[in-house]
């Protein structure tokens, strides 16, 4: 009987050797792992075999000709790898070859139930056993045992931390095809909902965000959208579900699968913090209690809450694809379980005090720091990026909510449920907000009182529930003859606060020490800029001061910037009317920004800002969300050009500050 071999041709099966006899004739020399020299033809001993002649490939003509090299054809010696490898899978290595034999042509990625390995594993032993085999030679009794199809590890691969080696994606059987497989850190996750007008229906809305240019980003080099999207589930394609919704309700899926999946990555960061930084007891030993504490607050709590709040939404994903409302979960959430948020958010300032601290005079928590930072486990992240990591997603919340608002049918049921959930995470921001300001400033303003020396000037109290420092810092006196800045500073120079009711005019005693030489409140200041490129002059009035006189003073700031910073704090402290936004450009951070003076802006990824003025790579912007206005390097962000989008920003600006009060 004639078969047909892979390249067309015929052959004949009396020719064959069965392979349970060939495994028999073949043989693996253990000591140097190589195939035996030889082999015995009086094995194959049945009355058939004595009638046949065998002629091994090595002995045919061909070979005769050619040396003693075997000549493989082509077509056996191809290898079932792809060109292009698209995506990969786990491979675990066998015990009797060691990694170096291994090579990237023994697995065929397309093949997920190993048929394709074990058949390029087999067709390279047979490559490798027949170039090996010369018939001179003393057969060994010995014979090649079959290679086992179970998966085994390499002493050489126990020998590592434990961790399975992979070469691909697939980590977890048990949610195979699930955002559940390889959890990415929420620092990386920029959700599409929180632009609504970026969920189209084509398919750019499936192409992963661009990372920003390399700048000297403290929290993330890049970001990428949140996992698949809703559209590109199995279950949604295999149910034909895009055939019968409508694309408003498709973009209203991709939403709430985007807050659950966004979700999960927030909860995997969490437990890395608590994980590795929290609970690392080496890091732990470089500090005090007091320092551990106002590092990581209750991050723990936070995790906990998080856990149970991704479970819920979970549990609404797993009993249909098609997902009618989140809302509810979320209202219950933001009213009765999130009060942990606002406990952290009023910690930020011993939080980034501590860190500050910590890693300028104290060697032992810097080195300690620094490997775990670099560990794998941990992404080389900084921990800073951790700890501000429920800061940054209690404020995308309401963004969220407000696009499911946006793409939920109006004026039904579901509409409302969605804005009262808008409306409850909306006023637990604003609470996160208030009492991190509130003890920032209260601690603020202590501090600035026991400083302050009034000596002949009349005094009076200077802490105040209603009373915040905008802005402080020295600038030299001007005088005629002294025009060069550095002379001028070197004369005399005042050091200036600035409240949001009064500015006080001191005169620096020490680091901690300054005596006051004048003050008057904000409405009866009025400040002036000299325009000019080699003049960096502004002139105060005020009138009355605190003798109830007019006092004048002409002040050098240092550079453009420290000029406008000034003049726009002193100005801005007195306006109550709110400007035209239509026509300001919008910028976009592209990564999380702490502020370092009281007039600088905080900022995270994905916030828009109303930008007002530019100076010297700086920005001085309006925050959507809440109103907020500083200055922030404009590295951190990028301009929104689309009409469209701008359009929209401010419709959803009215709408966050409309719920807020802001």
């Amino acid at each position: 009987m004639s078969h047909r071999k892979s390249d067309g041709s015929t052959y004949d099966q009396s020719l064959l050797v069965p392979e349970s006899r060939f495994n028999t004739v073949l043989q693996l020399d253990q000591s140097s792992g190589k195939s035996a020299s030889s082999i015995n033809l009086s094995r194959l001993d049945s009355p058939e075999d004595e009638r046949r002649t065998v002629v091994l490939s090595t002995q045919s003509e061909a070979a005769r000709k050619r040396g003693t090299q075997q000549l493989i054809p082509k077509s056996l010696a191809v290898t079932s790898r792809p060109k292009n490898r698209h995506h990969t899978t786990v491979v675990t290595l066998p015990v009797p070859l060691q990694a170096s034999e291994i090579a990237w042509e023994d697995y065929d990625s397309d093949a997920g139930d190993g048929v394709s390995l074990r058949r390029n594993r087999r067709n390279k032993s047979y490559r490798a056993a027949i170039t090996s085999l010369h018939l001179d030679g003393d057969f060994q009794p010995e014979s090649l045992s079959p290679v086992s199809d179970e998966k085994v590890v390499s002493p050489k691969q126990a020998n590592k931390s434990g961790r399975k080696r992979t070469l691909g994606r697939i980590r977890n059987r048990k949610h195979a095809g699930s955002f559940k497989d390889e959890p990415r850190f929420y620092q990386e996750i920029k959700e599409r909902g929180l632009n609504a007008s970026s969920l189209s229906t084509e398919e750019e809305e499936l192409s992963p965000v661009g990372p920003p240019g390399e700048d000297q980003g403290i929290v993330v080099k890049n970001y990428r959208a949140a996992y698949i999207t809703w559209s590109q589930l199995p279950q949604v394609k295999d149910l034909g579900i895009l055939d019968f919704i409508t694309p408003e309700e498709r973009k209203r899926q991709e939403v709430i699968f985007e807050i659950i999946t966004s979700e999960y990555s927030y909860q995997h960061s969490l437990s890395i913090l608590v994980r590795h930084f929290k609970d690392s007891v080496d890091l732990r030993k470089t500090m005090t209690a007091t320092e551990h504490h106002h590092l990581f607050s209750n991050i723990s709590v936070i995790q906990d809450v998080s856990k149970r709040f991704f479970e819920d939404l979970d549990k609404r994903h797993q009993a249909n694809p098609v997902i009618e409302r989140i809302s509810d979960i979320v209202a219950t959430y933001a009213t009765k379980h999130f009060e942990p948020y606002i406990v952290y958010c009023s910690n930020e300032t011993f939080q980034q005090r501590t860190l500050q601290k910590l890693l300028s005079s104290n060697s032992a928590f810097r080195e300690t720091l620094k490997q775990i930072e670099t560990s794998e486990d941990c992404g080389g992240l900084p921990m800073l990026s951790f700890l501000i990591l429920p800061m940054q997603r209690v404020t995308r919340l309401p963004l969220l909510m407000d696009t499911i608002c946006e793409k939920t049918t109006k004026e039904t049921a579901e509409y409302y449920k969605a804005c009262w959930a808008f409306k409850a995470i909306s006023k637990l921001v604003k609470s996160c907000n208030d009492g991190a300001r509130r003890m920032e400033r209260t601690e603020q303003m202590y501090t600035i009182q026991k400083q302050m020396e009034f000596g002949k000037i009349k005094p009076f109290p200077l802490v105040s529930s209603s009373r915040w420092l905008k802005k402080s810092g020295e600038l030299a006196v001007y005088t005629d003859d002294l025009s060069i800045f550095r002379k001028a500073f070197s004369f005399k120079s005042y050091y200036l606060f600035l409240f949001n009711d009064v500015l006080i005019v001191t005169k620096k005693k020490s680091e901690e020490s300054y005596v006051v030489l004048d003050y008057a409140t904000v409405e009866k200041v009025e400040v002036e800029e000299e325009i000019s490129d080699s003049k960096l002059n502004l002139k105060l009035m005020m009138n009355p001061n605190s003798d109830g006189r007019s006092e004048q003073l002409v002040l050098v700031a240092e550079n453009k910037l420290v000029r406008a910073q000034w003049v726009t704090a002193l100005r801005d402290v007195k306006q109550t009317s709110s400007i035209d936004n239509d026509d300001l450009p919008q910028y976009e951070a592209t990564k999380a920004y702490l502020p370092k003076a009281p007039d600088e802006l905080s900022l995270q990824q994905a916030e828009v800002v109303i930008v007002l003025q530019e100076v010297e790579d700086w920005c001085y912007g309006e925050r959507m969300r809440d109103g907020e206005r500083g200055w922030f390097p404009a590295s951190c962000a990028t301009q929104i050009t689309n009409r469209t989008a701008m359009e929209n920003n401010i419709q959803r600006m009215e709408r966050l500050r409309k719920e807020t009060n802001v």
